[in-house]
């Protein structure tokens, strides 16, 4: 079985039509993989309402200080929400460090696809203010 097919396909992230044909696109892949990611990181528990325990949370530090305490608790959900609701990746380690900016908190993540082994990694910033 080929290795994209076993990430799975599905509508792009985020959804829009094409420019010429307006149709959707359709994306499959590790590409697929990290959109799925981000789509869980973005989610806060409570705002589907047929899954109302999904997504991470990370909405609940924003106005919080960036610091050591903040940016562990920050990696902890990231991982928790992951292990939950990521089956195709190994969560290897989440890195939660500071930005350039004093609100920016970048989140590092290192991952396997368990289909094919294949290493892949994520950077999603996140804005505490």
């Amino acid at each position: 079985m080929n290795s994209f097919r076993a990430l799975g396909n599905g509508w792009n992230f985020p959804l829009r039509p094409n420019e010429r044909s307006g149709k959707l696109e359709y994306e499959s892949g590790p590409e697929k993989v990290r959109q799925s990611m981000r789509i869980i990181l973005d989610t806060e528990p409570g705002e589907r309402i047929m899954r109302p325990t999904f997504g991470c949370g990370l909405r609940r530090y924003l106005m919080k200080p960036n610091t050591t305490a903040t940016r562990a608790l920050m990696q902890r959900d990231v991982v928790l929400a992951l292990q939950t609701w990521e089956p195709r990746i190994d969560v290897q380690s989440v890195e939660v460090t500071p930005g350039d900016d004093p609100a920016l908190v970048l989140i590092e993540i290192f991952y396997t696809h368990k289909r094919d082994g294949q290493p892949g990694n994520f950077v999603y910033p996140f804005y505490l203010q």
